[in-house]
């Protein structure tokens, strides 16, 4: 399918612009007095959560997506591409899809059974509603999007997942150095479950991102079927 690059240029013009405001206002502005929410005290700062990780991942990826409008490409071909395509290509694949889907996918279902374990009621004085949206929900939203807006060739799954793999036992490891310096858990509803239940927690998070990567592969070659077939006939000829 064909998109105009100055539709792509708008749409990424928009989105990084979105994305980096979110950050910056989450980051100056977004303060919950430690009485409300414990977790106020514990190191890390913003950075402790997968919500505010993932948004700086969207804001560069878009940023690297408007860059490689500019002096990159966007054509379909699987070799001889550019450095900054390529890295667009594979932070899209292996994190900023899978990453959005898992967190605006968790967040709404964990709302949906007990906000008080993800985002308790008092927040909502603290944290506008436009922000939780463009936090929770425009993520998911955009990404989709982007799927529609160049073509990619997802890599082989061994080295797609890779990033995610990584990104994710990184950030379970960093939780638990939250926990054992300050004594309290990044997530509510990690203190109100047993050990046993808490690995199980761990691994459906982890096996959830990863059905999520599939899912955005899936997307991706249904969406651009002919195009992928017509680079792989090029190939065999």
């Amino acid at each position: 399918m064909a998109v105009s690059n100055s539709v792509r240029i708008l749409f990424h013009l928009i989105a990084t612009a979105m994305f980096w405001y979110a950050i910056q206002y989450e980051y100056k502005y977004v303060k919950i007095p430690v009485d409300q929410h414990p977790m106020a005290r514990a190191i890390g700062g913003k950075f402790k959560y997968l919500t505010f990780l993932n948004a700086i991942c969207q804001a560069i990826y878009y940023t690297i997506a408007l860059v490689n409008d500019l002096i990159g490409t966007n054509k379909v071909a699987k070799s001889k591409l550019p450095v900054i395509r390529r890295v667009k290509d594979y932070i899209m694949v292996s994190l900023a899809f899978p990453l959005a889907a898992n967190v605006s996918t968790t967040f709404w279902s964990l709302m949906f059974i007990d906000r008080e374990l993800v985002f308790p009621k008092a927040f909502d004085a603290f944290v506008p509603s436009w922000l939780n949206h463009i936090m929770h929900t425009n993520i998911l939203i955009c990404i989709v999007i982007e799927l529609f807006m160049s073509f990619r060739k997802y890599p082989s799954r061994r080295e797609g997942m890779l990033g995610l793999v990584l990104f994710m036992l990184g950030y379970l490891i960093w939780i638990h150095v939250i926990r054992h310096y300050s004594g309290v858990w990044v997530y509510p509803i990690l203190a109100v479950l047993p050990f046993p239940m808490r690995i199980v927690f761990f691994v459906v998070v982890i096996g959830l991102t990863a059905l999520f990567y599939i899912l955005g592969e899936f997307m991706n070659n249904t969406i651009w079927t002919k195009e992928l077939k017509a680079l792989k006939s090029s190939k065999n000829k």
